[in-house]
């Protein structure tokens, strides 16, 4: 199967790796001649880190690597692509001409999807000739550590396409989240984003420190979570199971949420407290190589996952 990646920065590059390790021939188109190529470098270095925690479904990273080719211009780009992936920047107005070019080129068999975490497909498919086979496909960075990745159809999106992309999603090792509509931030910046305003009211009202909210995510929910999610989670948390947990424990949020109805500005005081918290745990200029280690720690979760869901028989 062949799949164009359209704008090769962060995400792009990330679903290169996903898409070829699973099989399938990438080609690479960037406005930028050479960022293509710089993708293709840095994929490289990844691949030997994914191979030394066995997470190449066994090939070595010349072979995966020999699948990622980047094309010269849009069309080459897209030529007989079975899946096409955009990832260019979250501006309305450039979605919209990268859309329209999409649209004129590629083939009409073709699904056309967006990385975009903050636009509804609506906003940038609704005058396309061919607007039934675009929706959007969001994934959590980097999608080759992280399977979880949002199916979020426009009010227009065919079901075929829906089904079409649930089913490629898969078959390249994903998990995909398929909407029934598109609704703002999706589901996973909803949840994430209530998990944040909590956060940084704790934090602003003088509760407790940034480091106190890492740990309690870090040493505490993330755990369960890492390998259940918030229903899984409280269906197992009371003897008679969801319901049972409802019974007993909802006036205790009944109550938290009538506390919360308010929220605190990121960008405001609360920002300058957060800001030298996290500068005096880790200076700016380590944020990179500290990137690169939370990779690793990723990589490291993913091998021990698939291991564990080999032995438990998940």
């Amino acid at each position: 199967m062949k799949t164009a990646i359209i704008g090769s920065g962060f995400i792009g590059r990330a679903w290169a790796i996903s898409f070829a390790r699973a099989g399938h021939a990438v080609h690479l188109w960037d406005r930028d001649s050479e960022a293509g190529r710089r993708a293709c470098g840095y994929i490289a270095g990844v691949l030997f880190d994914l191979q030394h925690n066995d997470l190449l479904n066994g090939q070595t990273p010349d072979i995966v690597l020999g699948r990622i080719a980047v094309a010269d211009n849009l069309e080459d780009a897209v030529a007989e692509a079975d899946h096409v992936q955009e990832n260019t920047p979250e501006v309305l107005d450039t979605k919209i001409e990268i859309f329209k070019r999409l649209d004129a080129v590629v083939a009409p068999s073709a699904v056309v999807a967006s990385s975009t975490s903050a636009l509804l497909p609506s906003a940038f498919t609704e005058s396309l000739k061919h607007r039934a086979r675009c929706l959007v496909v969001h994934p959590i960075n980097p999608p080759y550590l992280v399977p979880a990745a949002e199916v979020v159809p426009a009010p227009w999106t065919s079901a075929e396409t829906v089904e079409r992309t649930r089913a490629f999603l898969v078959s390249a090792g994903h998990a995909p989240l398929v909407m029934k509509r598109e609704l703002d931030g999706f589901i996973m910046n909803r949840m994430q984003g209530a998990l944040l305003e909590e956060a940084f009211r704790l934090v602003a009202e003088g509760y407790a420190s940034v480091e106190d909210v890492d740990t309690g995510i870090r040493e505490g929910l993330a755990l369960r979570w890492s390998f259940m999610g918030p229903f899984e989670t409280i269906d197992l948390n009371a003897p008679g199971g969801v319901r049972d947990y409802a019974e007993r424990y909802q006036k205790i949020y009944e109550r938290i949420f009538a506390q919360v109805q308010h929220r605190v500005d990121w960008a405001g005081a609360v920002m300058d407290r957060v800001e030298a918290e996290r500068r005096a745990r880790l200076p700016a200029d380590a944020l990179q190589d500290r990137q690169v280690w939370r990779d690793r720690r990723l990589m490291a979760l993913a091998a021990h996952k698939k291991k564990a869901a080999e032995e438990f028989e998940e």
